[in-house]
């Protein structure tokens, strides 16, 4: 496994887009064990890391 970063800081635009990603996954969930969430789970990364480089870009501010 690899280094476990830790969490960013969220902006309340980032929260709301995670949690509308996480409702629908769960949304999913209750369709069946094999529905495929990795889309979902890709969108939801890729709000974090955009949360991880904005903390950087003011960090080295």
């Amino acid at each position: 496994m690899g280094k476990h970063e830790p969490e960013p800081k969220l902006t309340a635009s980032e929260k709301a887009k995670v949690t509308y990603y996480v409702a629908r996954m769960c949304k999913r969930s209750i369709a069946g064990e094999d529905v495929h969430q990795a889309d979902l789970k890709r969108k939801v990364d890729r709000v974090i890391e955009g949360a991880r480089k904005r903390e950087a870009k003011t960090r080295s501010k």
